[in-house]
């Protein structure tokens, strides 16, 4: 059905959708979706949800451009923001942990600290009350796989998705086998897993609850900075005040969607980045920009509802 002049035709929507180009990008913006879910899972599966994703995410994103910028070194710059990273995490650890304080407030704070602390450390940098610095640009290169080109009839639509995806991208997906891994085959997982379950029992059996969970907190924090090095160092070359956009919270919400699991993550952090990309895709057709904007939130909401759906199942049954 062809469309009036100046409007846009369902066709070239789904033909732009339905494309290797939009895989790609699905691929691209799940990265620093993926990530922080998966650290977010580790905490639940510990017991201790770390609300601070969002903050860890920024102060990683920050140390990482602007450390890789300072040295023009990319891997200086992404160690630099997976410390930061890790800090901020035990930081919130040793909140609840050391000083039993409560978490959602100490993930609240986290997540207030990284926003403020990147715009103030950033404007004393250089005077950019935007957050960001004139920096030259460096980053995580791409990983490219030209031989994709000689596999028979998909070979270039293989390229074009998978071809060119940056080193991050490529380590998000092998870090949700790597949780899966580590959750359900090495004895740690199974003491992550008991501590959340019931922590009495857990240490009636010699586990030392609290180092578990300072563990599984600082984890959550080095994947969530992961998610933020991509962001400022991957994604885009250079960080801004508050780039995140809320990718922190959303994490929190991916793996109840994914059923808690390291695989159900996965595929739930797919969705929601094929539904971003699907913003960024009905962005370039001549549609009211207000619809595609909501498209991840309302994703976001949907996801919501259904995750209380099934809890509310579950109760039933029980």
């Amino acid at each position: 059905m062809a469309a009036a002049k100046g409007g846009v035709s369902v066709e070239n929507i789904l033909s732009s959708i339905f494309s290797a180009t939009y895989l790609a990008a699905v691929l691209r913006i799940s990265t620093p979706l993926l990530l922080p879910s998966l650290g977010a899972l580790i905490s639940v599966k510990a017991g201790v949800i770390n609300i601070g994703l969002e903050g860890i995410m920024l102060m990683a994103a920050f140390t990482g451009a602007t450390v890789g910028g300072l040295l023009q070194n990319a891997l200086i710059g992404a160690l630099a923001g997976l410390i930061a990273a890790g800090l901020m995490a035990l930081l919130l650890a040793a909140f609840h942990l050391g000083f039993k304080g409560d978490l959602i407030l100490g993930g609240v704070a986290i997540n207030i600290l990284g926003s403020a602390a990147t715009v103030a450390i950033g404007y004393q940098l250089s005077g950019a009350r935007a957050g960001g610095l004139n920096l030259p640009p460096t980053g995580i290169p791409d990983l490219n796989l030209p031989f994709l080109r000689d596999v028979p009839l998909l070979g270039e639509s293989l390229h074009t998705a998978l071809g060119r995806q940056n080193l991050l991208t490529w380590l998000a997906f092998l870090s949700a086998g790597g949780v899966a891994f580590m959750l359900y085959r090495l004895p740690f997982g199974a003491h992550l897993r008991a501590v959340g379950e019931n922590e009495q029992a857990a240490a009636s059996v010699g586990i030392n609850v609290r180092r578990v969970r300072y563990t599984a907190l600082a984890i959550s924090g080095i994947l969530a900075g992961l998610g933020g090095i991509h962001l400022s160092m991957g994604y885009l070359n250079g960080f801004s005040r508050d780039m995140t956009a809320g990718r922190g919270y959303i994490a929190l919400v991916i793996p109840a969607l994914g059923g808690y699991t390291p695989l159900g993550t996965l595929a739930a952090a797919l969705l929601f980045g094929a539904f971003a990309a699907l913003e960024t895709r009905l962005g370039s057709f001549n549609v009211p920009s207000q619809l595609p904007q909501m498209i991840p939130y309302l994703a976001t909401l949907a996801a919501l509802i259904i995750y209380a759906l099934r809890q509310r199942a579950r109760a039933t049954q029980g």
